[in-house]
């Protein structure tokens, strides 16, 4: 009996076992399941968004047909004429590199065999991608930490040739593995190599194999043997180092390994074969370059063509060596944003530089430069890149590429302008010119230009008078950084990071300077509403096809301030311009005109800034090795006018434009304007005083007094004396000088002579009356 209880309880207890066991397993199944579908999903999600980041991030097309590069043809630049809209052609392009292009059939097959076996031994094999070396490569990186990949077969290369693109990063590297993939499905092995041949670099110019072949052995690339192809193959690696003419012997053993590496493959057959190309001696005879009449290009032109091939390797993703090659020989038209009547104007003073300005202070010739622009779509219709006619292509353009500080015309834009927007100051607020004022973020402080100081002035006046201790005032209430931050991001200025200081944002004197193009550029926004307008030279290109490669036809806007901020700062513009620096520049009362004047250190560069309701201009003035300059008057403000005058002349009276609400928030400024008192007076030119009277006002004031009548005395000079009031009472002084009137003397009549007696006629009798008619 106890057996059997004992067999019945030992039976439940391994039952029991065998069921808590089971619910363990079937838990472990149910998690481990749960855990295999979560790592699934997962899984798919993260495939799902590697494939979308692939898609849009990654595998990015190329749109670059091989067959764009084998044509030749020239590109053009037109216009379209403003009066019939007609396209009218401006210039044809011609090539400045060194190419000849080749087709695959013209290469001999030890070439082929050179450049496969040195550079991707598996090219005919693979699909674009070596996956040997691609994978060596990364554990390479991985393994070693080094910063470089390697491993890129030919298509790999002629991708990064047609980009650009060789950062080197996981991201570059994973987008050339696709596109090389996708360029495979899309091009044969021959398209793939002959493009690579006649894009690859071979040195001193030479851009492509049929280039470098005439340059290094003038020779038809069909005609080159075994060990001049395994030479010329050699430079690819590094054109500096392995040319032949930069180091002979670095180039001879460069080709003994393609030599090598030919023979190891197999490209060589025989022992003998290759034995006889490695002894073989090279003589390397650069080729005659053919000669063409060269044309010079303008100023213009030149502008367009810099700009086509920026915008191609922005946009399209092109190689600067692609879109290059694309400009000079793909049959484009580019359509120009030029006004050939503006450009004319501006042609016929910049070319005669005896129609400048005077100005002393160097042997140098003095230099200018000028960009005309519609403020309102950023077209640039006219511009001039130096003085005195253009002899060459491809010089320092003066209005694009070169940079210089442009002293106080910086002052609206990195200081006033954006305080104005921000709420900092308006165009009343009062400001403290004096010599004892401290700054909170620095020790620096500024002089002014005419050593002098003015008390208590108004925005306004500051700017008219362009006050240097205001400028750094209003600087450190919005910091260097939101200045600097305003400057580079917004107005889109190429600063260097020391430029995030006092000096550099108060006073224009930048690291780099500035150019013409981005000081028109900037100032755009006072005129458009407070919206910064990008400067484009042209509008549209086209390919051979008469398809559109490119619209550059939509300005490109940034906002910059409000349009009340945008209106105020035009009105203070103007003020500059009437009765302030800008005063040489002022096309009078028909044609409003707001601008401003800079004047670097030492006056080595003067600049005026302006603009109409028409269209806006800088110009820029100084010495290609900066020197001092001595003028009456601003020159660039001078020149401004000089150019445009003729261009308003035929114009209607245009007005800028007024928001309907103009208001502007109070700012409270802890200096009130100072009372002051100036003097009117008239004197003889003995210097005896004939009137004098005194009135009161405030400092900065510009105040004026109308000279009055003196009774026997004459006005010498102007009917209306003007005065900018300062705070040295003894400057302030309205001056009129006269003159005494002395009525001219009325000389004496001759004395009346005595009359001398007439004899009396004796009267003649009367006619008789005719007789009467006849009767009838």
């Amino acid at each position: 009996m106890d057996s059997v209880k004992v067999k019945r309880i030992t039976k439940k207890v391994a039952k029991n076992i065998f069921w808590f066991f089971s619910d363990i397993f079937f838990l472990g199944l149910k998690t481990a399941g749960t855990i295999i579908l979560i790592a699934i999903t997962a899984g798919a999600i993260f495939a799902c968004l590697f494939l979308f980041y692939v898609r849009n991030e990654i595998a990015t097309g190329l749109e670059i047909n091989p067959a764009d590069f084998t044509m030749s043809r020239s590109s053009v630049i037109c216009y379209i004429d403003p009066h019939t809209g007609r396209e009218v052609e401006m210039a044809t392009i011609q090539s400045t590199e060194f190419r000849r292009w080749v087709d695959y059939d013209e290469f001999p097959q030890h070439l082929i065999n050179a450049v496969v076996a040195i550079e991707d031994h598996r090219f005919f094999s693979h699909q674009g991608v070596d996956w040997y070396r691609t994978a060596g490569a990364f554990m390479n990186m991985f393994l070693s930490m080094r910063d470089t990949f390697g491993g890129s077969t030919i298509t790999q290369q002629l991708i990064k040739n047609l980009t650009n693109e060789d950062d080197v990063t996981v991201q570059r590297k994973l987008q050339e593995i696709f596109r090389a993939l996708e360029y495979e499905r899309q091009y044969s092995k021959e398209e793939i190599l002959e493009l690579y041949l006649n894009l690859v670099y071979f040195g001193h110019g030479c851009y492509g194999i049929g280039a470098a072949a005439h340059y290094y052995f003038n020779k038809e690339v069909s005609e080159l043997t075994l060990p001049e192809a395994a030479a010329i193959i050699s430079i690819t690696n590094n054109p500096s180092k392995f040319s032949p003419y930069a180091d002979r012997e670095a180039n001879k053993v460069r080709q003994e390994i393609v030599l090598w590496r030919m023979y190891e493959l197999g490209y060589i057959i025989t022992e003998h074969e290759y034995r006889q190309a490695m002894r073989a001696v090279l003589h390397f005879q650069r080729g005659i370059d053919e000669i063409t009449e060269q044309v010079i290009y303008t100023w213009f032109e030149e502008v367009v063509m810099r700009d086509a091939v920026a915008e191609m390797v922005s946009v399209l993703g092109y190689s600067e060596q692609v879109a290059r090659r694309r400009l000079h020989s793909g049959g484009l038209k580019i359509i120009a944003t030029i006004n050939p009547e503006m450009q004319a104007i501006v042609d016929e003073i910049y070319n005669n530089p005896e129609s400048l300005p005077e100005v002393k202070g160097s042997a140098q010739q003095l230099q200018s430069s000028i960009v005309i622009a519609d403020p309102y779509s950023g077209e640039i219709l006219a511009l001039s890149g130096g003085v005195g006619r253009k002899t060459r292509n491809l010089p320092l353009n003066r209005a694009t590429q070169s940079r210089r500080p442009p002293g106080s015309a910086i002052k609206p834009i990195s200081a006033y302008a954006l305080a104005l927007d921000l709420g900092i100051l308006t165009p009343e607020t009062t400001y403290n010119d004096a010599a004892n004022i401290e700054l909170s973020g620095t020790t620096w402080m500024p002089r002014n230009a005419n050593r002098r100081y003015s008390g208590v002035v108004t925005v306004r006046a500051a700017l008219r008078a362009s006050i240097n201790t205001v400028a750094a005032m209003v600087i450190d209430q919005l910091t260097p950084t939101s200045s600097f931050l305003f400057m580079r991001d917004t107005l889109g200025f190429n600063l260097d990071p020391a430029d995030e200081d006092y000096a550099p944002l108060a006073a224009g004197q930048l690291t780099w300077g500035a150019s013409t193009r981005e000081m028109t550029s900037a100032y755009t926004m006072f005129p458009n509403a407070g919206v910064r307008v990008e400067l484009r030279s042209f509008s549209m290109i086209y390919d051979h096809n008469g398809d559109v490669l490119l619209d550059n036809t939509q300005p490109k806007d940034f906002y910059a301030i409000s349009e009340v901020s945008a209106f105020w700062m035009t009105d203070m513009l103007r003020d500059a311009v009437v009765s302030g620096t800008g005063g040489s520049a002022n096309l009078g009362s028909r044609m409003p005109t707001a601008g401003k004047t800079g004047t670097s250190t030492d006056s080595k560069d003067r600049w005026f800034i302006g603009f109409t309701p028409y269209y806006i201009a800088a110009v820029w003035t100084g010495y290609d090795t900066p020197a001092q300059m001595t003028s009456t008057g601003n020159p660039a403000a001078q020149i401004w006018k000089m150019v445009m005058a003729p261009i308003h002349e035929s114009l209607d009276t245009k007005y800028f434009s007024r928001p309907d609400n103009v208001d502007l928030p109070p700012v409270t400024s802890p200096w009130e304007l100072e009372q002051t008192t100036y003097t009117v007076r008239g004197v003889d030119i003995l210097g005896n005083l004939l009137f004098e009277y005194t009135e009161e006002t405030t400092i900065g004031a510009e105040v004026t007094a109308n000279a009055p009548f003196i009774e026997g005395f004459r006005l010498l000079g102007q009917q209306l004396g003007a005065l900018q009031v300062t705070a040295d009472e003894n400057r302030n002084l309205i001056l009129f000088l006269y003159e005494p009137d002395i009525p001219e003397e009325t000389p004496e009549p001759p004395p009346t002579p005595t009359p001398t007696p007439t004899p009396t006629p004796t009267p003649t009798p009367p006619l008789p009356p005719d007789p009467p008619p006849p009767d009838p």
